[in-house]
């Protein structure tokens, strides 16, 4: 019988400093690797990452796209297609060069796209831990279907999921933010 080494957040961050070239996630202490993106799943996100840059102060927010990854617990990590991130959350990273800035702050914002390779695991596994994780307002958008999935949270802790084919978004989190759907999903 054949016990799978688990990595530690340590070995985690270590591993992913030394294969750039990838994004990688942490399950349960095992490795796993995100799948490259189609036109429509890479669009999607451009188009959203210029929308919330250009609508939300640079001194409050970040968005990232791919990059960063965040803690559900300890041995998982996830790295979302889009976060939205307070630029107050990176005082703990600030001038530690070297150290991996995994979040586990719940965050305003976190979109994942669908794809044929992700879809169904980021519903099945990966929404509902961005929802344990206290999230704000969880995203899925679907680039063929054009529709926006959303889970916001409610002051019970409890999640409202509305579904969007058209029209405006705003997200509950983020002042002053309005995605007008027509120009997300534009050819």
């Amino acid at each position: 019988m054949t016990i799978a080494h688990r990595l530690t957040e340590a070995e985690y961050a270590q591993f992913v400093f030394a294969n750039p070239d990838h994004k990688w996630e942490l399950v349960q202490g095992q490795l796993r690797e995100k799948p490259g993106v189609t036109w429509e799943h890479g669009s999607v996100i451009s188009e959203l990452a210029y929308l919330l840059r250009s609508q939300l102060d640079r001194d409050l927010f970040r968005i990232v796209v791919s990059d960063w990854p965040v803690r559900r617990s300890p041995g998982t990590i996830f790295v979302p297609d889009l976060i939205a991130v307070p630029t107050e959350y990176g005082d703990e990273f600030r001038g530690q060069p070297g150290v991996l800035a995994i979040f586990s702050q719940p965050l305003p914002l976190v979109v994942e796209v669908w794809s044929t390779s992700t879809g169904d695991y980021d519903v099945e596994a990966k929404i509902p831990e961005y929802r344990r994780r206290g999230d704000l307002e969880i995203w899925r958008i679907h680039p063929y279907e054009r529709t926006l999935t959303a889970w916001s949270r409610q002051p019970d802790g409890s999640y409202h999921e509305a579904q969007y084919r058209e029209g405006f978004v705003t997200p509950i989190a983020l002042p002053n933010v309005v995605i007008d759907l027509a120009e997300l999903f534009a050819d």
